[in-house]
């Protein structure tokens, strides 16, 4: 069958590369793609938000899987106008549509939605800009570090976490003036909570869901979790803390709740759930909802799947999850995300890119990259590689993806060299 996955980073390159090692698949389109996925699909020039051109390539290359990678189309309707389309209805679709799509589209909507299904989160209020009196009297109910979210989309940049109180109100200023765009029209004030972080993921029908490997990704640029918020900066899988009896209350305590309360507020949903989650004293609970897979998670995540991702996306598709088992790998995987000099600030674009081809053993993920007109390799993005390393401890797997991101050089290429290391006392 023919397939199309939508998206342009290292995620969309992980999903890609686990896809085509399916039998299922004849063709694989990436929409844009990156230098990666030219590898193992065929990169298509096609703008994320043009739902039109996306629908007349669907139907002119007989695509039956349509998989959803970034939050952006889903957000804008994508999926509600295949629905809605007769000619594309025969289309499987993975991602939710718009009413699902608000559990990370919008951080008030999702906040409200935990409280009301009781599953275990931060205290919060939200505010709008004619309400920062009422906001900072809020402030003075909680205790520092305080925590502050845009309420919409802010491409990972949204969250504030701040020390002083005069700090707060500069930043809420800004805010509502327009630092983060309308997705800060309104801001989410809560409760900052003590703990270790990870991302769990599922795929879920709706109805039935099926764990996916857990995470744990590194968001400061800077090493032992200093400097600016990023994308991400690497990430591992397993996670040594996320043990049985944890995830178990992972499962009853928040991921059944959520299919639950997506059942009974009428939601339908199908896709992947991303579940940002911090750990308080051996019991979780929900910083945040997406609603695709994280990067760069994604790019620890895939290599340890063992079953067929097609057959679980169709299976997802077409609302046979009940039956699905994921196949997961013992090993460990470590992926350690190279950038750009002056991420996630002001860097440089198109920069030549050498050592690719050297790299043994590894999975390189191409996050920001393209090929320029000479054919070569060169940077397009604050985040250019990840090089993903499975090796039977985490140990191991990280000394192998360093040893290997050494071979990668461009101009001003930085990466962490903590990655992971948090987690290895456990």
């Amino acid at each position: 069958m023919n397939s199309l996955l939508l998206g342009s980073g290292g995620r969309e390159h992980a999903i890609a590369w686990k896809m085509a090692q399916s039998p299922k698949i004849d063709q694989l389109f990436v929409a844009p793609g990156n230098a990666g996925t030219h590898n193992v699909g065929i990169n298509v020039n096609l703008k994320l938000n043009d739902f039109e051109a996306i629908k007349s390539f669907v139907l002119q290359n007989h695509i039956q899987l349509v998989v959803v990678g970034p939050e952006a189309p889903l957000a804008d309707g994508i999926c509600d106008f295949f629905a809605a389309d007769a000619d594309l209805k025969q289309v499987r679709m993975v991602g939710p549509k718009k009413a699902g799509a608000a559990l990370e589209c919008s951080k008030d909507f999702a906040k409200a939605f935990m409280l009301r299904h009781h599953i275990p989160t931060a205290r919060y209020q939200s505010f709008t800009k004619s309400e920062l009196p009422q906001a900072l009297q809020f402030l003075q109910t909680m205790q520092p570090p305080y925590v502050l979210k845009a309420d919409g989309l802010a491409a990972g940049k949204g969250v504030l976490i701040l020390n002083s109180l005069s700090e707060c109100e500069t930043e809420l200023n800004e805010m509502f003036s327009g630092k983060f765009g309308d997705a800060g029209n309104k801001v989410v004030i809560e409760e900052f909570l003590t703990g270790i972080e990870l991302s769990v993921f599922i795929l879920t029908d709706g109805k039935d869901w099926v764990l996916l490997p857990e995470a744990k990704d590194y968001k400061r640029i800077g090493e032992g979790d200093t400097g600016l918020n990023t994308g991400g900066m690497g990430s591992v899988s397993p996670v040594p803390f996320a043990d049985a009896a944890f995830m178990q209350k992972v499962k009853t305590q928040i991921i059944q709740p959520t299919i639950d309360g997506l059942q009974q507020d009428q939601i339908s949903y199908n896709g992947f759930i991303f579940f940002g989650l911090i750990n308080v004293g051996g019991n979780p609970f929900v910083i945040e909802y997406n609603v695709r897979m994280g990067d760069p998670e994604t790019e620890s995540v895939m290599p340890r799947i063992q079953s067929d991702l097609v057959e679980l996306l169709m299976a997802t598709a077409e609302n046979r999850l009940k039956d699905a088992v994921v196949e997961i790998i013992p090993e460990a995987a470590a992926s350690v995300m190279l950038v750009s000099g002056g991420y996630p600030n002001e860097y440089k674009k198109g920069l030549k890119m050498s050592g690719l081809n050297q790299v043994e053993g590894s999975i390189l993920f191409h996050a920001g990259t393209k090929f320029n007109d000479q054919q070569e390799v060169v940077t397009a993005g604050g985040r250019v590689v990840a090089v993903t390393s499975i090796a039977p401890t985490l140990q191991e797997a990280l000394q192998k993806s360093y040893g290997e991101a050494e071979k990668i050089q461009y101009d001003g290429c930085y990466y962490r060299r903590d990655i992971g290391k948090d987690v290895l006392k456990y």
